[in-house]
């Protein structure tokens, strides 16, 4: 479909749910103890930014075409705007795991939860009209993408932040 799909017109509930969890999961990482470098800090709020972005522009434009995001189906200010709704996430995911030193094959548990806290987030993006599913695309299909995702996020963290690499890096 080439032309513009309007869902809404108004600032309304999808725009305060991005603002919410933005701003909600920000000031929490005021309020916790603080375990990071500056550096990880960073990368962890903008990794899963740029993992979102990948993937919504993987999938949510032509040729696949999956889902629209926001209130039409083209980009609009506000829609680059709500994409720091990802970040807390991103930085929560790693602070976990590091809080709770998780290791082995309970890190496989670990990225099966937070795939489902991706899925409980997404729900809620869909009943407030941040997400509209098109040509047959159904939630169920965005537990494999968190899967991924939250692989990649761990894996690249790992490589960037690994102890033998800090280690080295300040012999």
């Amino acid at each position: 479909m080439n032309g513009n799909i309007v869902y809404d017109n108004q600032f309304n509930m999808n725009e305060w749910y991005a603002i919410v969890l933005t701003v909600i999961g920000l000031a929490a990482i005021r309020f916790f103890p603080r375990s990071f470098s500056p550096l990880q800090t960073t990368f962890n709020l903008f990794i899963g930014v740029t993992l979102g972005l990948v993937f919504d522009h993987t999938i949510a434009i032509p040729p696949f075409d999956l889902y629209d995001f926001g209130d039409q189906s083209k980009y609009q200010l506000f829609d680059i705007i709500s994409y720091a709704m990802y970040m807390p996430f991103g930085y929560w995911f790693i602070y976990w795991h590091e809080r709770m030193r998780v290791g082995g094959l309970l890190t496989i548990v670990y990225i099966f939860v937070w795939a489902w806290i991706g899925i409980a987030a997404e729900t809620a993006g869909v009943y407030v009209g941040m997400f509209h599913y098109k040509e047959g695309y159904r939630l169920a299909y965005s537990f494999p993408i968190y899967l991924l995702l939250q692989s990649a996020h761990l894996g690249l963290y790992r490589m960037a932040f690994s102890r033998t690499r800090l280690k080295e890096s300040t012999l």
